[in-house]
């Protein structure tokens, strides 16, 4: 079987090679698609359909209408607001497939402004054709092309402002100092700052000798900055060659101000261009290419990772000359010796524990520049071979897309210097200085982080196609389709090969069926294993045409059901193996020491793992259901589908099927226990889209309402819990595990009295957990599960108001049923971290009643800040994530010019969160602020 398909494969690329020719539709489908509207026609797995003939499990999304009352700077930010059946993941399956053009790419080299269209094949009937690598889903975007007429320009152009919804909120060196010498008493510890100290920190009056060094001050950071955008696309054509090209740039400037952050920025600039060819009355061909450069400056500091942990009152990032004694020539000629005087005026301040900060390194530490360069070229043919046989096309495709990038820049050395003060007469003055570091700069560039990634697309098809009797519609396809991905620190390529066969039938387009099998094979699985089936049967019926249904309030009313079972290797991977290569492999090395009696201190033979021979594919077994239609004269549009799958045959090294003489424990481990296909996840849900269109007045009003709810569970696991409650089986995937808070001991005879705590000393503020199996004793064995960390339901909104020549476009996402958790350092404060503003609700004897936050501690605080429901919290919230009027200017405006259209736009992004918890769903902590993005922008066409 093996030689059979690779024969197949073999034949196919041969075929290419001698007559490169590649897939799209017919001729005649060409023809007609540049006369009808865009979306008649739908992209599917290597072939399009009429919208009407769309079975289930496939959504679509007609971008260039979109385009012109949303703009978006990212392809795919309106899929799960526009459709049903994404959130982040597609039927809660992630690692989905991207396609563009039928080709596997990114989603972010292509923009918005250059995409016809977006399918979203969510079925597995619907991705089975692309092979193994597809099995969770694909997002298939397709770009525009040109169309017989003369030349059309069209030119966009927008500016707009971000500006931060919230900074992290800490606290000032006064109060800082305060509560760590509160933490230290409460660790039995002396305090470790003055209350002399405390007062001229506070007081402001020298902040140069008592700083308090505010990261995220107006000093250093702007109110908002830039990001600025033009586009321009260029088609035409005429029967013989249609060309569609589009080209533009943008550039995003920083929030950042200090030093040489000034001068950051993001910038893209791109060129695309598609080309459709008869190159015979039989023969079509099409050319596509794209290039993208890609850069990002930046100056060498990381800014918002040290304002999550520089303490305010370690180092004044600047200090004044003037406060040098006049007498000290020494150290005023040190400190003029170096390179960096700000303003003539400050150098820059350091210490022997921070002899760096980060005002400093934004002036003087270097800088660097991300560089990436992609470049992409596909091309395809059709022939019709309608004189051999009629209805019978040849396709062929081929694709490469190759990507590098790599960091630039100039990495320096600089000088700070730690004051010795003192004061006379009642005046501050530095009496000496001690320097750290020096001045250094190389003049060499530096070049490293180097990478590269190549990839390349190929496929051959038959396709088969014919009306008989004007009543029974058939297609056949049979398609040998490989792509393959070469990745720079990879030694093996990531590589997806399959056959594929399908076979649809629809009588009158009302009974449908459909029948397709993909036969991949995978290098990741031993011999004998590496070739499988998977099937799927797709049956559909449109109720609407019978009959029984003429007078009734359906237009349209599709009915549709499928199973079918798809073979993947996406998920034969493991922690120590992510590309999952020979993991059916058993692995044996010399390494470990063993200390057998006479034998002590010899070197051993170590198993890691056995062999199975019988690893075979992770299975996706799937049961679907949908109801598309419309009502009322398209007065009410919609699309349902129910889903129940499972991923069976998930990889683990299972301790429950051997005996335990099979591992061995304690140093060196070593274990002869093979990956088998053992676990197995299910996903139930629903996903919806309903549109209504209403016309009050002078206003078109468009609402809709699209979402998806599905619930994840672990059917099977390989576990040995004492307790039923520790058992991962039958609750969800995404889940947070662990304890049950209940409130705070609030004295030492309430520890005593507690079970034994075992995660490090525990006083009086501590969190109090549950002993869930009254043993007396908390440790792991009392974590239960907590809530998912997704959200198991999630609805788009959107509304679309049009009257005369505005139109108004708004649209908000509502999430239900997740749970975050407070974990990260803004909430866990310990040790000598950075004190947030939400420490001030701590614990004290003077507070038990009222605190919500732990004691102070100087320790790893390993009892309180470890995962559990006292730092939980929900993250349902309503997002108003986009509102956007549009002008159109009235075509009588523009009789007699050379502007065939124009079109003013004021948009605004991320404008609004609606959450009980909002301010922690908001908050950034290490990273930049999120922000929202106000925007005015043009579209001309001439």
């Amino acid at each position: 079987m093996k030689h059979i398909y690779k024969g197949l494969v073999f034949c196919a690329a041969f075929a290419f090679a001698h007559t490169h020719i590649a897939a799209q539709e017919t001729l005649v489908d060409l023809l007609e698609a540049t006369k009808a509207d865009s979306l008649q026609k739908v992209q599917v797995a290597f072939r399009s359909l009429d919208r009407s003939d769309l079975l289930g499990g496939v959504s679509v999304i007609d971008m260039k209408a979109m385009s012109e009352k949303a703009y978006t700077n990212y392809s795919l930010s309106l899929v799960d607001n526009v459709v049903g059946g994404f959130n982040g993941n597609i039927w809660g399956n992630s690692e989905y497939l991207v396609m563009v053009d039928g080709m596997v790419r990114d989603a972010n080299n292509v923009l918005p402004h250059e995409i016809d269209q977006i399918t979203l094949l969510k079925g597995a009937s619907a991705v089975v054709l692309y092979g193994p690598r597809a099995a969770k889903g694909v997002i298939s975007i397709t770009t525009k092309r040109g169309k017989v007429g003369d030349l059309r320009i069209n030119v966009n152009a927008n500016t707009g402002f971000y500006t931060p919804k919230s900074y992290p909120k800490y606290l000032g060196s006064a109060e800082y100092m305060s509560l760590y010498n509160e933490a230290r008493v409460n660790d039995g510890l002396a305090a470790n700052y003055s209350q002399e100290a405390i007062y001229n920190h506070a007081s402001g009056l020298n902040p140069y000798r008592y700083p308090d060094f505010d990261m995220y001050s107006s000093d250093y950071l702007k109110k908002a900055y830039n990001r600025s955008e033009a586009v321009a696309e260029i088609s035409g054509g005429n029967e013989k060659v249609k060309y569609y090209t589009s080209t533009g740039y943008y550039r995003e400037s920083s929030l950042l101000k200090v030093g040489n952050t000034e001068d950051n920025y993001n910038s893209r600039f791109f060129v695309r261009g598609n080309v459709d060819m008869q190159l015979h009355k039989l023969i079509t061909a099409q050319a596509d290419a794209n290039v993208t450069f890609y850069d990002s400056y930046a100056a060498s500091v990381d800014w918002w990772g040290q304002a999550a942990t520089l303490r305010p009152h370690l180092v004044s990032p600047f200090i004044p000359l003037s406060y040098i004694e006049e007498t000290d020539q020494n150290s005023l000629n040190a400190v003029l010796n170096s390179s960096y005087i700000k303003d003539g005026k400050y150098f820059f301040g350091g210490t022997q524990q921070n002899p760096t900060n980060p005002v400093a390194n934004a002036y003087a530490a270097g800088d660097s520049k991300f560089v990436s360069r992609q470049f992409q070229f596909n091309t395809r043919f059709d022939i019709n071979l309608s004189p051999l046989l009629k209805g019978l096309y040849f396709r062929a495709k081929y694709g490469i897309d190759y990507a590098s990038t790599y960091n630039q820049g100039y990495t320096s050395k600089y000088a700070t210097f730690s004051p010795v003060w003192t004061n006379y007469n009642g005046k501050d003055v530095i009496a000496s200085i001690t320097q750290y570091g020096k001045d250094e700069k190389s003049g060499s560039e530096n070049i490293d982080n180097s990478a590269y990634r190549y990839t390349y697309n190929v496929s051959g098809q038959f396709d088969y196609q014919r009306t008989i009797n004007a009543d029974h519609n058939v297609f056949a396809m049979i398609l040998a389709n490989a792509w393959q991905t070469q990745r720079s620190g990879h030694y093996h390529r990531t590589t997806n090969a399959n056959l594929g066969f399908q076979a649809s039938y629809n009588y009158q387009h009302r009974y449908y069926a459909d029948f397709s099998v993909a036969m991949p094979y995978s290098t990741k699985l031993p011999e004998g294993k590496r070739i499988a089936y998977s099937p799927t049967v797709t049956l559909g019926w449109n109720l609407a045409k019978e009959s029984f249904m003429e007078n009734s309030i359906f237009d349209d009313l599709m009915l549709t059901a499928s199973a079918g079972i798809i073979n993947q290797d996406l998920d034969i991977t493991a922690s120590d193996n992510e590309d999952g290569y020979y993991l059916y492999k058993a692995v044996i090395q010399s390494g470990g020491w063993y200390s057998w009696g006479d034998n002590g201190g010899l070197a051993a033979t170590e198993f890691q793992r056995g062999n199975n021979p019988d690893m075979t594919y992770v299975k996706r077994k799937e049961l679907t259901a949908g109801l598309r239609g419309s009502m009322w004269d398209k007065l009410i549009s919609f699309d349902v589908n129910f889903f129940t799958s499972k991923m069976d045959g998930g990889l683990v090294r299972t301790n429950s099927l051997y005996p335990n003489y099979f591992t061995q424990t304690g140093y060196p481990s070593s274990s002869i226990i093979p990956y088998v296909n053992f676990n197995v996840d299910q996903r139930t849900g629903f996903d919806f889209s309903v549109y209504t269109n209403k016309k009050v007045g002078e206003v078109e009003l468009t609402l809709g309402v699209s979402g998806m709810y599905y619930k994840s569970t672990a059917k099977k696991r390989d576990e040995n819990v004492e307790f039923d409650y520790l058992s991962a089986v039958g609750r969800a995937l995404n889940g947070h595990w662990g304890l049950q808070s209940e409130g705070f001991f609030q004295n030492q005879s309430e520890i005593d009295a507690a079970p034994d705590q075992t995660f490090g000393d525990v006083k009086p503020g501590d969190i109090r957990y549950k002993d869930q199996n009254n043993d007396n004793k908390i440790d792991n064995n009392d974590r239960v599960f907590l809530g998912r960390w997704d959200s198991p339901f999630m609805s788009g909104v959107n509304l679309t108001a049009k009257w005369r020549n505005f139109t108004l476009y708004a649209m908000g996402k509502l999430y239900m049923g997740g749970y975050g958790m407070k974990n990260n350092s803004y909430y866990w404060v310990k040790g000598d971290g950075k004190y947030s503003e939400v420490v001030r609700n701590r614990w004290t004897p003077e507070t038990a009643a009222t605190a919500t936050y732990p004691r102070l501690t100087t320790t790893d605080g390993a009892n309180n800040f470890r995962t559990s429901d006292f730092w939980m919290y929900k993250n349902d919230r309503f997002n108003l994530t986009q509102v956007q009027l549009t002008y159109q200017m009235p075509e009588k405006v523009l009789e007699g010019t050379f502007i065939k259209g124009l079109s003013f736009f004021a948009n605004a992004n991320n404008l609004l969160t609606i959450a009980k918890e909002r301010k922690a769903l908001e908050l950034n902590v290490g990273s930049a602020p999120q922000t929202r993005f106000y925007q005015l922008g043009f579209k001309g066409t001439f």
